[in-house]
C-alpha cells in the first residue's frame, strides 16, 4: 500500500498542467497537515512537474521526458530572469522551442517569431501584440510594462507575458547559459535511464524459503536477487554463496546480507560503476527516497552505459571537456616517449591568473587515462592520487606533459606524469588507477 506521501505525489502528478497548487489546498484535499503536504510539494518540484514562481505561486507543469531536457519552460525562464508575469499565467508550463532578439524592424522581427518562440523585446507594445498573434510568448527588458489589451490577449491565448528589469543582453545571456546548463545535464546518464524497472525485476520477500531461491534460479539463471518486505522495502541482498549448504526450508532472511548497498534513480551510472568496482558488486538495487524497491542494474548494464556514452556527440562542454579537447599528441623523438602539448588559456586560470589546480589535475588524470589505453582497452577510476605543484604557471603557457606507466596489471595501473614549461619542472603527479575492462 502506498504511503501518504506517495499518494499526495500521485495526486499532484494527477492535477491538469497549468493549475495553481497550494499547501493548503492539497492539506485540505487530501486530509493531512500542512507540514506533510509541502514536503510532497517539494518533493514533486524536485522530480520536475511542479515549479514555484516568486509572486506567481506554485504550478503544476508538465513533466519533461529526457530527450527533451534542454527545452525551458516559461515558469523557468521567469525564475532565472527574476521576472514579474504580466498575463497569460496559464500558459507557464509550456516549453520555449527558441527565443528571438527583438532588435530589429517590426517586420523583420516578426519573420523569425512563430509558435513556441521567445521574444525578447523592449517596451514595444505592436511587437508584444504581434508576437502573441504569431503563437509566441513575450519577454519585456528594462523592467516595462504593456497595456491591459496585451494582457488580456495573452491570457486568451495562455501565452506568458514576462517583464524583467535586466538589459535585453542580460537576459539573452541567462537564458543561453541555462539551456547549456541542460545540455550538460543531458550528457550525463543516470541509473533510471538504464535500469530494469521493478515489473521486470525478480525478487524474493523475507518471508521466502531458500526453495524459492532454487525456483527462481532454475526459472532465470539469476544468482543474485534483491529482498524485500512485504511493503516492498528492501531489506537485503541474496546470492548464490549465502545460499550454498543452506537447507531449502531455512527462511532467506536468515541468510541474506542485510542493508544491502543501493542507489536511487538519480545516481550517475559513473558513480554506480565507480561502486561496483570497489566493492565487487554485480547487481545493485535501486530505490526510492523511502527505501522501496524501483528496479535493479547490473554490471553488464553500467558497462554498456559507459560504452555508447562515449559515441555520442558531445552537445555540452564541461571545462573538463574544454581542458582535454586542448591537448595535443606529440612524440618526444629523443625519449621516445609519449608526450601531450597544451597551451594555458584564460578559462583554465585563477582569480591570480595562474593555472588553477582543478584543471591541472584534469590535465595529469587525462594523460595518464590516454598513456593507459596504450595497455588495455577501457576506462579508469582514480584510486589516490599524489599531487606535487612546484611553479606557479602564467596563462598562455605551453606544457609538456610526460605521463610514464610504471607498473600496470589486470584491474590496475601505476602512473607517474611530469609537466615541464619552457623545459623547466613545473609540477609532478602519482596515480593509482582502478581500470574498468569492457570486455
Amino acid at each position: 500500500m502506498a504511503t501518504k506521501h506517495e499518494q499526495i505525489l500521485q495526486y499532484i502528478d494527477g492535477l491538469p498542467i497549468g493549475e495553481k497548487i497550494s499547501v493548503r489546498q492539497i492539506a485540505k484535499a487530501m486530509s493531512v497537515s500542512e507540514g506533510t503536504a509541502y514536503r510532497a510539494i517539494k518533493e514533486a518540484e524536485n522530480q520536475g512537474y511542479v515549479s514555484t514562481i516568486e509572486r506567481v505561486g506554485t504550478i503544476r507543469i508538465e513533466r519533461k521526458k529526457k530527450e527533451n531536457i534542454e527545452k525551458l519552460t516559461y515558469a523557468e525562464v521567469v525564475n532565472i530572469v527574476d521576472g514579474q508575469v504580466l498575463g497569460g499565467r496559464t500558459g507557464l508550463h509550456k516549453t520555449l522551442g527558441k527565443f528571438v532578439i527583438g532588435a530589429m524592424k517590426l517586420e523583420a522581427m516578426m519573420r523569425y517569431t512563430d509558435a513556441g518562440s521567445l521574444l525578447i523585446v523592449g517596451n514595444r507594445i505592436q511587437a508584444h501584440e504581434l508576437a502573441l498573434k504569431a503563437g509566441a510568448a513575450v519577454l519585456i527588458t528594462g523592467g516595462f510594462d504593456t497595456e491591459d489589451h496585451v494582457k488580456k490577449l495573452a491570457d486568451q491565448l495562455e501565452l506568458p507575458i514576462i517583464s524583467s528589469s535586466y538589459d535585453t543582453f542580460t537576459v539573452a545571456t541567462m537564458i543561453n547559459r541555462a539551456i547549456y546548463d541542460q545540455l550538460i545535464k543531458k550528457e550525463i546518464i543516470l541509473v533510471e535511464d538504464i535500469l530494469t524497472p521493478l515489473s521486470d525485476t525478480h525478487y524474493l520477500k523475507t518471508s521466502d524459503k531458500v526453495s524459492t531461491w532454487h525456483e527462481l534460479n532454475r526459472q532465470t539463471t539469476h544468482s543474485r536477487y534483491p529482498v524485500v518486505d512485504q511493503n516492498l522495502k528492501i531489506q537485503g541482498m541474496v546470492t548464490s554463496k549465502d545460499i550454498l549448504g543452506q537447507d531449502h526450508e531455512a527462511s532467506i532472511d536468515k541468510i541474506m546480507t542485510k542493508h544491502p548497498m543501493t542507489v536511487t534513480g538519480k545516481t550517475s551510472v559513473a558513480s554506480a560503476a565507480h561502486m561496483m568496482v570497489w566493492e565487487g558488486i554485480e547487481v545493485l538495487p535501486v530505490v526510492d527516497d523511502s527505501s522501496h524497491l524501483e528496479g535493479i542494474i547490473s554490471r553488464q548494464d553500467v558497462l554498456k552505459a559507459l560504452q555508447m556514452n562515449q559515441r555520442q556527440p558531445q552537445v555540452g562542454e564541461t571545462i573538463d571537456d574544454i581542458v582535454t579537447n586542448q591537448m595535443e599528441f606529440v612524440t618526444d623523438k629523443a625519449k621516445s616517449e609519449d608526450v601531450f602539448s597544451l597551451e594555458v588559456t584564460p578559462q583554465m586560470t585563477n582569480h591570480l591568473g595562474t593555472i588553477s589546480y582543478g584543471v591541472f589535475t584534469t590535465i595529469v588524470t587525462d594523460a595518464a587515462n590516454r598513456v593507459l589505453r596504450g595497455y588495455k582497452k577501457g576506462d579508469l577510476v582514480v584510486e589516490n592520487m599524489t599531487i606535487y605543484f612546484i611553479k606557479p604557471v602564467q596563462m598562455e603557457s605551453r606544457l609538456e606533459i610526460y605521463p610514464k606507466v610504471l607498473e600496470v596489471g589486470r584491474k590496475f595501473g601505476k602512473v607517474d606524469v611530469e609537466v615541464f614549461n619552457d623545459k623547466v619542472l613545473v609540477g609532478k603527479a602519482m596515480m593509482m588507477c582502478q581500470l574498468i575492462d569492457r570486455n
